[in-house]
């Protein structure tokens, strides 16, 4: 059914219930994980990008370990990514780059006022720009 799957993560719950989901998904179909780590280029201005891009990146780094120790858990293998650029699209170009059937990901759960003030969140844009099955795994704030 599934070979490769995505596993964007943020290090947030949803993105922690999302990992949870793919690698069971990955457990039960034989699949490869391929966790992604996204430092948004849109986060810092030109003065401190280093820095920010640095501290994002270390971070990126302790996320994917998140990832790699759950799937080692059901025996299932991963591939940790980490990538630059912004996050809906680097999530959608690795899908393709990385042939995987599926993307699991994270979402905040927000509904009413509190969703359009967070507009155009990266899950909402994946799941309306991919052309692959995307599964989303909901935290209730």
């Amino acid at each position: 059914m599934y070979d490769a799957i995505l596993c964007p993560t943020d290090g947030s719950a949803g993105s922690a219930a999302a990992t949870e989901q793919a690698c069971g998904l990955a457990a039960l179909t034989g699949a490869r994980v391929h966790a992604l780590f996204v430092v948004d280029e849109g986060i810092a201005g030109a003065d401190e990008w280093d820095v920010v891009v640095e501290r994002e990146e270390a971070r990126g780094e302790r996320v994917l370990d998140a990832v790699a120790e759950a799937a080692a858990t059901r025996d299932v293998e991963c591939e940790r990514r980490l990538r630059r650029g912004r996050p809906h699209e680097e999530i959608l170009d690795a899908a393709a780059d990385y042939g995987v059937d599926l993307i699991v990901m994270g979402t905040h759960g927000r509904t009413g006022i509190g969703r359009f003030i967070a507009a155009g969140s990266v899950a909402e844009r994946v799941v309306r720009y991919s052309e692959l099955p995307v599964l989303t795994a909901r935290v209730s704030e």
